[in-house]
């Protein structure tokens, strides 16, 4: 690891992720992009993390991995450094140790002097330490503008510690713009009660956020106008200061050839006419929710790829076999596949059979969605993707969101069975025909290379501008 200062042309970042994948990953992405643009970039990230993160950095001169040791906290498990090895609950634990390792990121900071620190929700002391070395910090948030709109803006808790209740949680805040959110429904309104709870004595979600939010420099949104204009526009107004846009992010194309075994599967079927179901490595759903699924996909009659996955330590075969429909496999045998692990996504959403994405609303996989002339089903289960459904189906009119029970979210396998014939079968009925017109509209944009790569030029423009370095 080379540690030395800044010359003076050369805008520097150090990106500074939460300890999670689904952080981790967007910030990734957008390293992959800015050092295509020159920036250099320090990419910190647990020890134990690292190798994953430098396989998916693009290699570049510029860009180098600076691993962060995490101290023991009682209750982490030994080497746990990321929360894809802990349950939510033992992951909260990755907050204490974080905010337990501010002396290194001092450290760190005040030897590599940076121009700028890209940090997440969690590090909420950073914009202060940043200040003190005469470093901008920046609050980079992974989630849509919607998100931070709906749920973490000074006008959800105008009075400091009073937290809002269930029933405040149903409907948007103060001076919220008019749009397709005017209420969610009270399962979603439960979820997002979380943000206000406090675990181990730390500060809640919601005090993180605001905090690095208020704190920062500038904010970056993962996001564009073109999508969210008017949540855009409230989130500057409610934290009055530069919000800069990197745009949806769009992955690169994926590199090599899908897996022998699934691509002669794949090729068995007519043009768009399979569905592919996949929730993230960090979503799983219940055992009733897996089996109302999978009834719901058989009753299609079209094929289908679903790939579920299962918290650690949980064997696998046996929680199949458990949770499956008896029969189901036998009777779908020709035109089903049920996979448990990792597959390659992209490769298997951008082959030709593939025509319906059934998944969590995690809008990284919206978009790969999008891109891939798949038609979007969303089955959201947690915090932001709740809201990125309501943003895709609503707003964008880009995708249908399966119907779920008020109190509880609870879905059956015909909420399944129509939410995929709306937008595959039904297609010239509405809302059918609009989301396939609109999934079209979206494709066009997210490949227009000219828009994406303006959006990262930009973005190096103002911070550039910020520090006062010349463009030229």
């Amino acid at each position: 690891m080379e540690i030395n200062g800044n010359s003076n042309d050369v805008l520097h970042i150090v990106m500074f992720p939460f300890f999670a994948f689904g952080h981790i990953s967007p910030f990734v992405q957008l390293s992959n992009k800015l050092s295509f643009h020159g920036v250099k970039v320090s990419f910190f990230t647990a020890s134990g993390n690292a190798s994953r993160v430098k396989s998916m950095l693009n290699s570049a001169p510029t860009t180098c991995i600076v691993p962060l040791t995490l101290p023991q906290v009682e209750g982490l498990p030994p080497g746990a450094e990321s929360t894809a090895e802990l349950t939510p609950i033992t992951a909260e634990l990755l907050k204490v140790a974080l905010d337990q390792i501010q002396p290194q990121i001092k450290s760190l900071l005040s030897n590599l002097k940076p121009h700028f620190v890209l940090f997440d929700f969690a590090q909420d002391w950073l914009p202060k330490m940043a200040d003190e070395l005469g470093i901008k910090s920046v609050y980079y948030s992974v989630f849509v503008a919607l998100s931070t709109a709906f749920l973490t803006c000074p006008a959800r808790v105008p009075q400091p510690k009073k937290y809002p209740s269930l029933e405040d949680m149903k409907k948007p805040p103060p001076g919220f713009p008019h749009t397709s959110v005017t209420s969610v429904k009270t399962f979603e309104a439960q979820d997002f009660l979380y943000i206000f709870k406090s675990f181990h004595g730390g500060p809640t979600v919601y005090d993180r956020v605001l905090s690095g939010l208020k704190g920062c420099s500038a904010i970056l949104a993962k996001t564009c106008s073109q999508m969210e204009g008017p949540y855009i526009e409230y989130v500057k107004s409610q934290f009055k200061k530069p919000v800069f846009l990197v745009g949806p992010v769009v992955p690169d194309p994926p590199s090599g050839e899908l897996e022998e075994r699934w691509g002669n599967w794949l090729n068995k079927f007519e043009s768009g006419t399979v569905i592919y179901s996949s929730f993230g490595s960090e979503t799983f759903l219940t055992a009733d929710q897996i089996k109302e699924l999978a009834l719901g996909l058989e009753e299609t009659g079209l094929p289908f790829f679903l790939v579920l996955n299962f918290p650690a330590n949980i064997d696998v075969s046996a929680e199949l076999n458990r949770v499956l429909p008896k029969g189901l496999m036998d009777r779908v045998k020709e035109r089903g596949i049920i996979h448990s692990g990792w597959v390659q996504q992209q490769h298997i959403l951008a082959h030709s059979s593939v025509g319906c994405y059934v998944c969590h609303a995690g809008f990284s996989s919206v978009i790969e969605a999008l891109v891939n002339d798949c038609q979007v089903v969303m089955l959201p289960q947690k915090g932001d993707q709740l809201l990125n459904a309501k943003l895709v189906s609503g707003d964008m009119k880009a995708g249908v969101e399966v119907n779920r029970r008020d109190e509880d979210g609870y879905f059956g396998k015909q909420d399944i069975k129509e939410a995929v014939e709306m937008v595959m079968m039904e297609v010239d009925k509405e809302p059918g025909k609009l989301f396939r017109e609109n999934q079209k509209k979206w494709k066009e944009f997210l490949l227009n290379k000219d828009i994406q790569c303006k959006f990262i030029e930009d973005l190096v423009y103002e911070m550039k501008a910020m520090v006062k370095i010349s463009s030229n």
